[in-house]
């Protein structure tokens, strides 16, 4: 296997260059600028075509003046012929619905999750649409209804989150906006709660090893957030809601046209949450009374060959959890385990490209981002404060040689600075880095046979302060067997610094000890895939069937060990890491409007604990889910409900003395609704989540006795707030 990896990688860059056809490029959009997926275009007189992608963009071969009438047709919509003078530059093509008598003939509604077929790499796009299928006031909320993503609770009571991919947590997902990373360090904590749903235009979603253009870091898969844009967002958005544990939240951004040139949005959150429930009377919060203010403002600048995007963001987050005299009795009032986090965090960025050549899109780009996180932390007596600052580069080079050959090149820089006070009794912790450098470079060629299959090869050096030198390969594949089949394969290796106190303090909300080993290394892993996907045409729809199974293996890896029920060790790998996924799903409509998707998802997940080989902790074995969209033909109410099968899983190891929990958690079941009543301008909209009401029991061990030795409230598997209904209200002016 050493042999093959490099071979493989040589032989890929061995493809001569070459140059013949010539491609048409353009987009497809509805006139509400919304683009069309799935749009057919193709030559007057071509029997086949191409399709357009998720952001209703195509790319057709073509003979400049031979061919010159394109054929673009889509359900719903009327074809349309477009006379095509020269190849240069992108087409826009505008599709107008297909209507008679004042009443709509055939509607389709468009995907708001989108598996791209034309996509080398494995991902999938959810859009604004699919977002107001559940509450989504947040990033955090915004995977109820996807089928590959999780994201849980840390624990049961500072509100800290985490998300999982391929059956791995947060810390080996890469976090992306805008396409650069985002959300280090402590920030992955609490970050799926610092972007509001409304600002979102898009999340895209990569599985298993993604692209070396943005780093080194992905290992179980990259999370990409697309803001919206000035250019394309409507004048005016406004989205109230309100929820009966009395949460209430509203944003607020619109789009300003200075001129032809320029353009900005500004965006406005307030949320609320700072009524105290104790539902299951164990003394403790059920969820941190919170409050959070969110700004952003971006400019959107463009000419002929130059773009710039750049944008600031401030974020002010406070959390108040644990006891409080609302859960408590006075006469136990006297000391409460009071916890406490409120945060400050600024955000800038800059993204600036210049087309050097537009029919060989040929392009250089320059990323500049920079984030300053100050944290100030209490739990109970103990303190935790963090500060610290990132700044990342980014220069880019693309060129296509060809339809079939096209290269990137980069290089990249990233500091990352860490200053902490700590005043923590139970924590043991040897020297540990508070700053890293890592420069870099990489280069990524692509293969493109007819369209056919496709090849991308990519490697990339590193040099960190930390870690010395690192090399980065990985490779996919796509190989579309028939217009109707595609096979992906995948392979790449990644690194991630471990800042083992700021990336784990939740698990302050402890009586456990916290020790910390000394020289924890670069954690590494290598990353396999293999999917198959099927669009099959069935009585005038589309069945769209998918299967995929990845396998993630650590070669190092920092272990946070929760197997001793009075102590967390951290340390070094010494053994096997690995985890294998399995997952499939198929998606139809089943009569107009309606809109099934059904998906299981089985995870291994095993990890070396002090010599014993042991299946992780706190994680499902298994996930199905059921989703149900339905939209009435002229698009005036839509219906969604989703369902969850959560499989069981294993607790980490009880005192065997004293054991406070089971050795493993059982399955369940949780089920969210929606009902949406559209209007001209506005929509309200109103749902319920875990309707079954199920909750874990008593979720933070010990809760009577917060100062013992016992407590605990990092052992949450499950739900820990019950029934919860929520209404809202969203309105936008459109753009015109």
């Amino acid at each position: 296997m050493k042999t093959f990896k490099p071979t493989i990688f040589l032989l890929l860059f061995l493809f001569a260059l070459t140059a013949h056809a010539e491609k048409l490029k353009g987009y497809i959009y509805a006139s509400d600028n919304s683009p069309i997926i799935g749009a057919q275009v193709r030559w007057e007189n071509a029997k086949s075509g191409v399709t357009s992608n998720e952001d209703g963009y195509f790319e057709i071969n073509g003979t400049p003046h031979k061919d010159h009438m394109l054929v673009v047709s889509y359900i719903g919509f009327t074809e349309k012929v477009t006379h095509i003078n020269d190849f240069k530059g992108e087409q826009k093509i505008t599709l107008s619905e297909n209507t008679e008598l004042g009443e709509v003939v055939v509607t389709k509604s468009v995907a708001g999750r989108i598996s791209s077929r034309t996509e080398l790499l494995n991902t999938e796009k959810l859009s604004a649409k699919e977002l107001t299928r559940a509450a989504c006031c947040n990033l955090a909320e915004s995977f109820t209804t996807n089928p590959s993503v999780d994201v849980s609770y840390s624990d049961a009571v500072t509100g800290a989150k985490q998300i999982q991919l391929l059956g791995i947590s947060g810390n080996y997902i890469q976090m992306l906006t805008e396409n650069y990373p985002n959300f280090r360090g402590a920030a992955k904590l609490y970050g799926l709660d610092y972007i509001p749903g409304p600002w979102m235009e898009s999340i895209q979603i990569s599985k298993g090893a993604a692209s070396v253009k943005n780093g080194y870091e992905s290992i179980s898969g990259q999370v990409n957030v697309e803001y919206k844009k000035p250019t394309t967002a409507d004048p005016l958005s406004l989205n109230l809601f309100m929820s009966d544990a009395s949460r209430v939240e509203g944003n607020a951004d619109g789009a300003i046209k200075i001129n032809d040139k320029l353009s900005t949005g500004i965006f406005a959150h307030y949320s609320n949450e700072k009524k105290g429930h104790d539902d299951n009377k164990d003394g403790f919060l059920d969820m941190p009374q919170k409050h959070q203010i969110n700004l952003m403002n971006r400019w959107h600048y463009q000419t002929d060959k130059f773009i710039s995007q750049s944008g600031i963001k401030f974020i002010n987050d406070e959390r108040i959890s644990g006891q409080t005299s609302h859960t408590m009795k006075n006469d136990n009032m006297y000391d409460p385990y009071r916890i406490t986090n409120y945060t400050n965090r600024g955000e800038i960025f800059s993204k600036n490209g210049y087309i050097l050549n537009p029919e060989r899109n040929e392009s250089v780009a320059l990323i500049v981002s920079g984030s300053y996180h100050d944290q100030k932390s209490k739990y109970a007596s103990s303190l935790y404060n963090l500060y610290e600052t990132n700044l990342y580069a980014s220069l880019m080079y693309e060129r296509d040689f060809s339809p079939m050959h096209k290269l990137s090149t980069g290089l990249s820089y990233n500091w990352d600075k860490y200053s902490e006070t700590i005043d923590i009794p139970q924590l043991t912790m040897g020297n540990q880095p508070d700053k890293e450098t890592v420069t870099g470079a990489y280069a990524q060629y692509t293969f493109n046979l007819n369209d056919k299959l496709s090849v991308l090869a990519g490697l990339r050096a590193d040099h960190s302060s930390l870690y010395d030198w690192f090399v980065t390969p990985r490779l996919h594949v796509k190989y579309d067997v028939t217009p109707w089949a595609q096979v992906r394969l995948s392979a790449g290796k990644g690194y991630r610094s471990v800042f083992a106190l700021s990336e784990n303090s939740y698990m302050l909300a402890s009586s456990r000890a916290i020790n910390i080993a000394e020289n924890l290394k670069q954690e590494s892993g290598w990353n396999y895939g293999v999917s198959t996907t099927f669009h099959i045409p069935l009585n005038n729809e589309e069945l769209t069937l998918s299967g995929e199974w990845f396998y993630t293996d650590f070669s190092r890896q920092v272990i946070v060990d929760m197997e001793n029920p009075h102590a967390i060790n951290i340390y070094n790998l010494n053994g096997k890491s690995n985890a294998h996924v399995l997952q499939v799903e198929a998606s139809y409509p089943l009569f107009r409007g309606f809109n099934l998707l059904a998906s299981y998802r089985w995870m291994d997940s095993r990890v070396n604990y002090d010599g014993k080989e042991m299946r992780k902790p706190l994680t499902s074995r298994y996930k199905a889910l059921v989703t149900a969209s339905y939209e009435t033909p002229l698009k005036k109410w839509q219906f969604d409900f989703t369902t969850q099968f959560n499989g069981s899983g294993r607790m980490p190891t009880p005192d065997a003395e004293n054991p406070l929990w089971n050795k493993n958690f059982k399955s369940f079941v949780v089920m969210n609704a929606q009902i949406t009543k559209y209007f001209r301008n506005w929509s309200v909209y109103l749902g319920g989540e875990n309707l079954t009401d199920f909750t874990q029991k008593n979720p933070i061990i010990s809760a009577d006795n917060p100062y013992g030795s016992d407590f605990d409230a990092t052992m949450v598997w499950g739900p820990t707030q019950g029934r919860k209904f929520y209404v809202g209200f969203r309105y936008n002016i459109s753009k015109l």
